[in-house]
């Protein structure tokens, strides 16, 4: 089954621009058997996909609940959990990375690095922290072995990263526009329908649960403005560290819950 495992729709994430609907349509169009709609830190994008009765109606296109969780020290990282998990603090970013990958795995999930040799801040091996720390890349499940809107050498270095540590490597578009849907796809050795056969296909094949590809989109941000991308990326570091601080009583009080419901 062929997905597209990186996808920000109208509805979820505020820089995407194609309403999940319609992200539905241009992936049937091209072949794919399913999508995993990854919003920055929400699940609004899949909320809207639940509720439109024209989305449901694709009996033969497999739409997964994922999410693109900005963490204050490690980047990006792309979560799943079963379909019966619901974890508001997944929507609550600023999570240390070792904090999510624990409440990840408590709750049946598995979660990997979103282009992991990206750019500065938001990807782990760009990051202060976590740039040589091996230990965190072997608890994680998956790598991101192929995104359309990084570099072939950005890719090239992931897909090395997920081989050494035995990881399989996910492929997807990271699309927030029109025209870079279906950009980047994974190929998997089973038949997916939900996020426990996706969870239980990765965790009972390893590598061989997937590959990964596509080409390249040549219309990025960081490409139309060159340089003046360090500026964009600062101020995403600002934006992040704002934003984490923000909702730090909700996470608190979101992890005592959690707390007292898991003891």
């Amino acid at each position: 089954m062929k997905f597209d495992m990186h996808c920000h729709t109208k509805e979820g994430s505020p820089d995407g621009k194609v309403p999940v609907e319609e992200f539905i349509d241009i992936l049937m169009e091209n072949g794919y058997d399913g999508m995993l709609v990854t919003d920055h830190d929400s699940y609004n994008g899949y909320r809207a996909w639940r509720r439109n009765p024209v989305c449901q109606r694709n009996q033969n296109f497999t739409v997964l609940k994922g999410i693109e969780y900005d963490t204050i020290d490690a980047g990006h990282i792309l979560v799943i959990m079963p379909e019966d998990v619901k974890l508001p603090i997944l929507e609550l970013r600023g999570l240390p990375v070792q904090f999510l990958i624990k409440i990840v795995h408590k709750h049946g999930g598995i979660l990997g690095p979103a282009h992991p040799c990206g750019v500065k801040y938001m990807s782990i091996f760009n990051t202060r922290n976590h740039r040589d720390r091996p230990e965190i890349i072997e608890q994680f499940d998956f790598i991101e072995g192929f995104n359309a809107c990084e570099e072939q050498e950005s890719n090239d270095r992931a897909q090395e990263i997920a081989a050494e540590y035995g990881k399989p490597a996910f492929g997807g578009s990271d699309a927030h526009k029109l025209d870079c849907i279906g950009l980047g796809a994974t190929e998997f050795a089973g038949e997916i329908t939900t996020e426990s056969d996706l969870i239980a296909l990765v965790k009972e094949k390893g590598t061989q649960a997937c590959t990964c590809g596509g080409s390249y989109y040549q219309h990025t941000t960081k490409q139309k403005i060159g340089r003046l991308n360090s500026v964009l990326v600062h101020s995403f570091w600002l934006y992040n560290h704002v934003g984490s601080m923000w909702r730090y009583r909700r996470r608190h009080l979101e992890l005592k819950r959690m707390y007292i419901r898991i003891r």
